[in-house]
């Protein structure tokens, strides 16, 4: 029995499990998203195809499996291209499909030709184009098997009109041996003398700190992870990406003496994150000249490009961290180092209440530090925060404690604004019966905004909160160009596209009007509650580069 290209989609996606995609209509697209649909896949149609690759990673770092986006040939699979660096960066595995124009009209000037592949390499970490519509299944498989092995991230397969047009006989299709086995992740043990080193620096330390990153989070590991840090009572750390491996009211976390930990810790393991600027390199002066560094990475490449670090352990961060444990016996103990976590305990203790203070001002307008303390205490502890925008992205960071695992989403290591609409759309699709909320800044909003359509389309039903400060930043001397942008009435667009809307300019409206947001979000309607916030705040934070916004 003959099949086309386009049916063979979407079984190829079925055999993966494939649930949902994110996608915007478009030939040469249309018949295999039909497929899909056909097949019982939920297809969420979106109004700019950067959402799509941004839906598709939120979804992937909330579910632990890949995302899939779909874009029609041309502009339309360009468009991706942002959402799908971003994902690069980020290393989150998603899987992205574009059609293209057909393969027997290449160099004869075809509607909308472009070397899309070429286009799309720098921006994924593996491209290839279907030639021959029988390997329509092969070469998905493979982009499964590739988005998903060693470090995650996102790969890019092209589709040529005439390959998803075409028609096979079932016999000559080119199916992979095992259903779904793309989707199994290889679990490599780290050396075995490498972990036995490791164990006995760890020993032999009197002030270590633990700083991990999503790679415990792709790995599986945050059971992993915080058995470990129950065991040790060792002080941690996590990038921004990767907060809720450990809930952050552990015993062991201590946010208020971060930089007294790092500055003073003479062993660090570093496990599943990069050490790139956020956290200043693995170097001085955010680290002690003598600092020694243990390094689990599932990259070797990682942990070559980082000179720096004494022990580095190649492998899957669950499996090398049950390794350690299994290794350490009883060498560590938390009793040794009692004395490091009661002074950084001190310290944080010290500090809490000035900064809960801080939180607490009830100046007009309204300081987002106050925004972000009502949503604070708004939120359950397995709520779902997104958040994206400059100002409100730090205050947000400093402020918003994160407990669950894959809870915690913003622009990442690569800054992109204009994320968090739909990241929080993806982790909604990922899990509808999560409270979501978006916490954005004005001007990242307006990126990505009229999202609130596909929100509303879908029944998507997420609170989003914007710090209304009236331009890109915050701005004490008005004197940045091209800063102000004004005091939009967010809320009375959202109530146009079909959300609930609230406007806010004292702080304690805030809660109120959050409590009728999720009221609305009850009833499957998503709301937006759009907060006047002071423009001359500017978040205190660390320096990551040597420019500024």
């Amino acid at each position: 029995m003959p099949v086309t290209g386009s049916q063979l989609v979407a079984q190829a996606m079925a055999r993966q499990g494939v649930d949902t995609f994110f996608f915007l209509m478009g030939a040469p697209m249309l018949q295999a998203e039909r497929a899909c649909l056909d097949a019982g896949m939920r297809g969420i149609d979106v109004r700019h195809e950067q959402a799509a690759a941004m839906m598709a990673h939120a979804y992937a770092r909330v579910s632990n499996r890949p995302g899939v986006c779909m874009a029609c040939s041309g502009p339309g699979t360009l468009n991706l291209g942002t959402g799908l660096a971003n994902a690069l960066v980020d290393c989150a595995p998603v899987v992205a499909l574009g059609g293209s124009s057909p393969v027997n009209e290449y160099g004869r000037g075809a509607f909308q030709e472009f070397d899309q592949l070429a286009a799309m390499r720098p921006l994924v970490k593996w491209a290839e184009r279907v030639y021959e519509t029988r390997r329509v299944p092969e070469l998905i498989d493979m982009a499964f098997r590739q988005a998903l092995s060693g470090k995650p991230g996102p790969v890019y397969l092209d589709l040529p009109g005439d390959v998803l047009f075409g028609s096979v006989d079932e016999g000559d299709v080119v199916w992979p041996p095992q259903p779904g086995a793309a989707t199994d992740r290889p679990r490599p043990a780290g050396d075995p003398r490498l972990v036995e080193r490791a164990v006995e620096l760890l020993a032999a330390a009197e002030r270590p700190v633990v700083i991990s990153g999503s790679g415990v989070l792709w790995s599986d590991a945050s059971s992993a992870l915080a058995a470990w840090i129950n065991r040790t009572e060792m002080p941690f750390y996590t990038t921004p990406q990767g907060r809720g491996v450990v809930p952050e009211d552990h015993g062991s976390a201590f946010p208020n003496a971060r930089s007294t930990a790092l500055r003073n810790a003479d062993v660090v393991l570093v496990i599943g994150t990069r050490l790139n600027y956020v956290f200043g390199h693995g170097k001085p002066p955010r680290f002690s000249p003598t600092v020694r560094l243990i390094r689990i990475d599932i990259d070797a490449a990682e942990i070559a490009a980082a000179p720096q670090v004494e022990i580095g352990i190649v492998g899957d961060a669950r499996t090398v961290l049950e390794q350690l444990s299994e290794a350490a016996g009883d060498r560590i103990t938390a009793a040794q180092y009692a004395p490091w976590t009661d002074h950084l305990r001190a310290i944080d203790r010290e500090k809490a209440p000035a900064a809960e203070a801080q939180l607490s001002t009830d100046q007009e307008p309204i300081h987002p530090l106050r925004l972000c303390k009502e949503i604070r205490d708004f939120l359950p502890r397995d709520a779902i925060l997104t958040v994206d925008g400059q100002e409100i992205l730090n205050y947000g960071r400093q402020t918003i404690p994160t407990y669950v695992a894959g809870h915690r989403l913003n622009s990442g290591p690569f800054g992109t604004m204009g994320v968090g609409l739909p990241f929080g759309l993806g982790a909604k699709a990922a899990k509808p019966d999560a409270t979501v909320l978006v916490l954005h800044g004005d001007g990242s909003f307006g990126l990505n905004g009229l999202e609130l359509d596909t929100a509303v389309r879908h029944r998507l039903a997420v609170i989003i909160v914007i710090s209304l400060n009236g331009g890109w930043t915050g701005d004490p001397k008005r004197e940045k160009p091209g800063r102000e942008l004004g005091y939009t009435r967010f809320d009375e667009m959202a109530k146009a596209l079909g959300c609930a809307g609230e406007y806010v300019e004292r702080a304690e409206d805030i809660r109120p009007a959050l409590e009728r947001a999720a009221r609305a979000v009850a009833e499957g309607r998503p709301a937006l509650v759009n907060v006047v916030t002071d423009w001359k705040a500017r978040a205190q934070t660390v320096r990551f580069s040597a420019s500024s916004t």
